[in-house]
């Protein structure tokens, strides 16, 4: 039972799952927790007159997730316009969801070939088939958005900018939704992920694939690509002007450094600012004519160095903890040598995922899989617990979407 309480009246062990101002403005992580310190306590008399609470969540109960409070950081700027109140709740299980995921990232996968043949043969793209694609992906995601996360990061490739298209787009809904924006917004987060990069088919494929240094001349005309994409997206009837305007910013930085304007800051507005993280974090970990793939750990490292210079240091905050530092898709080598994957995050321990192990300590498929929920502590042989001992880079583990028997 769900019910709204004054502040005075909390009493540890309740489950708030709501406050009466947006969890982006109050100094706690994680949105939706039990309340089981006095430091919690203090906080929510400190942001907050009232609050809403769910009596059937209540501590014991294996629904619960802990929030934890930053010291020291404060609200989130005030320039992160557009976020706001969000339940993160799973409408869906993974192992519900992966089958529905997997039918609309495939139907996307179509629809981008299309477009990319059309945009090839410079005719304008098709903005009611590209709008329909996007929202179902939202829609999945919106119920769970690990599962789609976990199709596309074990799907065999269907060439660099396609895969590239649908994975940024994922990382997009999943961020904007993580972050409490609206479901327009989200939704608008996810068509600029697919379509900001369309505008590099217009480069030509000699530079594009090239494994070398490119030249000054021909990184102009790797650059030119952000002016193709706007020029292709505002030619496209039907579809929203924003998403235009946003995909342009998606290599400008928060310290300026960026192009092809130099835009910094507030003027990159968060959608703006999420698309340059987005764009990066898939880029290092996707394997690229001239760089190897990134392991996600190694990736998430790379930004949390340039946080609060080419990168908005709440943001890279705020993605770090979306996809947990072993994101959904990554492949794990784990403390008793067997080797996993991550189906799923668990909110309030994201140093703690959900762990399908599909081959055991010398590298055989493992017949009949495991599941382990590493916050739960299971104990390998020895009685040891499970931790995670590295992640592997994508692609060079040999672990598909077929190795995971999830039904």
């Amino acid at each position: 039972m769900k019910k709204k309480i004054q502040v005075t009246e909390l009493k540890f062990g309740m489950y708030v799952y709501e406050l009466d101002r947006p969890w982006t403005e109050t100094p706690f992580v994680f949105q939706g927790f039990v309340v089981t310190t006095e430091q919690q306590m203090e906080g929510l008399r400190k942001y907050c007159k009232h609050v809403f609470v769910d009596t059937i969540r209540a501590e014991g109960r294996p629904q619960q997730t802990q929030a934890t409070v930053m010291e020291g950081t404060g609200p989130i700027a005030a320039d992160l316009q557009g976020t706001g109140k969000v339940i993160h709740v799973e409408r869906a299980s993974v192992e519900t969801e992966i089958a529905n995921a997997t039918e609309v990232r495939t139907a996307a996968e179509v629809t981008m070939k299309r477009a990319f043949e059309t945009i090839r043969g410079g005719e304008a793209l098709d903005a009611v088939e590209v709008n329909l694609a996007v929202g179902n992906m939202t829609d999945s995601m919106l119920r769970n958005p690990d599962a789609m996360i976990l199709f596309n990061s074990l799907q065999a490739q269907g060439g660099y900018h396609l895969t590239r298209a649908i994975k940024v787009s994922t990382y997009m809904i999943a961020f904007a939704r993580f972050l409490g924006m609206d479901a327009a917004a989200v939704e608008r987060a996810g068509m600029v992920g697919l379509l900001q990069d369309v505008g590099m088919l217009k480069v030509p494929d000699a530079i594009r694939e090239k494994k070398g240094r490119l030249t000054a001349q021909e990184m102009e005309a790797v650059r030119a690509h952000v002016a193709h994409t706007a020029e292709q997206l505002r030619a496209t009837p039907g579809l929203a002007a924003e998403v235009a305007d946003v995909a342009a910013l998606h290599h400008e930085r928060h310290d300026g450094g960026g192009y092809p304007h130099g835009r910094k800051g507030p003027q990159l507005g968060v959608l703006g600012a999420i698309a340059g993280i987005v764009d990066v974090f898939d880029a290092l970990t996707t394997e690229r004519p001239y760089a190897a793939a990134m392991s996600p750990s190694n990736a998430l490292n790379f930004l949390n160095k340039l946080r609060d210079k080419a990168f908005h240091p709440v943001l890279v905050e705020q993605f770090v903890r979306c996809i947990g530092f072993f994101p959904v898709g990554s492949v794990v080598e784990l403390s008793s040598e067997e080797v996993g994957v991550v189906i799923s995050q668990n909110p309030a321990k994201r140093l703690l995922p959900r762990v399908m192990v599909v081959r055991d300590a010398k590298g055989n498929p493992l017949r009949p899989q495991k599941l382990l929920d590493l916050a739960r502590l299971p104990t390998a042989a020895g009685g040891e617990p499970y931790r995670v001992r590295r992640t592997l880079e994508y692609g060079k583990a040999g672990v598909s979407a077929k190795d995971l028997m999830l039904t």
